[in-house]
């Protein structure tokens, strides 16, 4: 499967599967119920899974068989064993249950629950379609995606109710504009669905940073993935790392994209400082593998250490190869920086060879450290 349709897939899901508005009505109005909720996305954002599976158990109790027991769960599996590969004995309950919320959200709809189902129904779909897009599952994204199409087209209705929708219609309406202008060759496929407006999108992500109860983490990650990899501003791709850190400083995944931008701002001093910080912390094999990319590019960038450069960045591409095509971002970067070692030292053939391969993988073949 191509690798690139990854980022709009994941807008389709972590907008729902976070938003408040997938519980039960009595819950909306329960404050000590959404402050729980709140309080069970930030433990699982922030790795404190003890506490998420607490919050679970004090969910579920009250509402035995409510579809958001189910999501929850999910995200919880998802999270604690991130990145989730096919090979991981936690995918068969992560998928058997969010197979049993969208089963539960078909079959028990009615008017007055509309809007509480379909966005269930939304959540869960996404995060199967995540999981699948992550590892290049293309025989179960294809018939997913297509029959979620029309649910999300629906879920626009919603916006006026709830500050969480606006992370999934910025989304919708910068991507629908920008993915086609970067990949001409969807161009036409791109006609087939409602237009939107780039400008707009970014705005309506900005509100649901500002605004949202439950989407905060997921804004300031695709409002940062925009500006560095659409955009080409990398300092305000910072701005929205930084934030992300300082929020959820104990998630490794954040930690890394804010090493990844300030290294692309060549900050690197505060750069390897982080680094130093998230390994001496850090048990999980898919980290480790990122960070030992980023200390070739220290190595080569900051300290001109050639050698050491490219032990660091074989290590890394050892390391990540376990993780399968999730890895592949990463990847690029150390193919590139072997290119670039290789053409200091004169190799033209071994040059041409690391800068394809890192160009077969990368998603954006200008965030490639040369510069």
């Amino acid at each position: 499967m191509n690798h690139r349709p990854r980022t709009y897939l994941k807008s389709i899901i972590l907008a729902f599967c976070l938003s408040n508005t997938v519980l039960h009505a009595q819950l909306l109005k329960d404050t000590v119920s959404l402050n729980l909720i709140k309080k069970g996305v930030d433990n699982i954002y922030n790795f404190q899974f003890n506490n998420a599976l607490e919050v679970y158990t004090k969910i579920n109790h009250p509402y035995p068989g409510h579809p958001i027991g189910y999501l929850f769960r999910g995200m919880i599996i998802y999270w604690e064993n991130y990145p989730l590969l096919p090979s991981s004995p936690e995918h068969t309950l992560y998928e058997s249950d969010l197979r049993k919320c969208i089963e539960i959200c078909e079959t028990k709809q009615n008017e007055a629950d509309e809007a509480e189902f379909l966005l269930a129904d939304l959540c869960a779909r996404g995060l199967l379609l995540l999981y699948y897009a992550d590892n290049d599952l293309s025989m179960q994204v294809i018939p997913l995606a297509t029959s979620t199409y029309p649910d999300i087209r629906r879920s626009f209705n919603y916006t006026s109710a709830y500050n969480d929708f606006f992370f999934f219609t910025g989304l919708y309406d910068y991507y629908r504009e920008a993915y086609p202008e970067a990949y001409p060759i969807y161009k036409s496929l791109a006609f087939l669905f409602p237009k939107g407006n780039k400008l707009k999108g970014i705005n309506e992500l900005q509100t649901s940073a500002k605004n949202s109860i439950v989407l905060k983490a997921e804004s300031f990650s695709f409002l940062s993935w925009i500006y560095s990899s659409y955009e080409n501003n990398y300092q305000l791709s910072l701005n929205y790392t930084k934030s992300l850190h300082e929020l959820y400083p104990a998630n490794p995944q954040y930690s890394v994209e804010y090493i990844k931008n300030l290294l692309f701002e060549k900050q690197y001093d505060e750069a390897e400082r982080m680094i130093l910080s998230v390994s001496n912390n850090e048990n999980n094999g898919y980290s480790r593998a990122q960070l030992s990319i980023f200390n070739g590019i220290i190595q080569e960038k900051k300290y001109h250490n050639a050698e050491l450069a490219r032990q660091y960045y074989n290590q890394g591409i050892s390391e990540i190869s376990n993780f399968g095509s999730v890895g592949n971002e990463f990847e690029a970067y150390a193919y590139f920086g072997l290119s670039r070692i290789c053409d200091l030292k004169g190799d033209k053939k071994d040059k041409k060879k690391y800068r394809n391969k890192a160009l077969e993988l990368a998603e954006f073949k200008k965030n490639d450290f040369d510069e």
